[in-house]
């Protein structure tokens, strides 16, 4: 499951109706969190034990769907991340924009040692 964030919809209104433009980012990036981010972004995304968004690429988007073109792998977590069950895609490496958020279908508890990796293909977005 996922949905646009508060911020991507007002972009893209404005966009399509005249009234502003939107420049789409020149990377997407994945970032994760124990619960969801919401449609605000008032969520709490993951931070510290050596955890970083990462670059994510996506194919072009047919059915009003898309997913991840490659794998994308996190760095071994050197502490506890948690019980990972959120994400949110967002326009910066750091701090940016949220633009889209969702749930994974299984949540995955990450602690020391563990690494993350996102098959190719298998985080869908959809625009509903």
């Amino acid at each position: 499951m996922s949905a646009m964030s508060n911020f991507l919809e007002n972009e893209i209104l404005d966009h399509i109706l005249g009234t502003g433009s939107y420049t789409m980012p020149s990377q997407v990036y994945l970032g994760l969190a124990v619960g969801s981010l919401g449609e605000d972004g008032s969520g709490t995304e993951l931070s510290g034990s050596g955890y970083t968004r990462k670059a994510i690429d996506f194919d072009a988007a047919s059915g009003a769907t898309t997913d991840n073109s490659a794998d994308v792998t996190f760095p071994a977590a050197t502490g506890s991340w948690g019980n990972v069950a959120h994400f949110g895609l967002f326009d910066a490496a750091t701090s940016g924009n949220m633009l889209i958020y969702g749930a994974f279908s299984a949540a995955k508890t990450i602690t020391t040692g563990d690494i993350l990796r996102i098959s190719a293909g298998s985080l869908d977005v959809t625009a509903a």
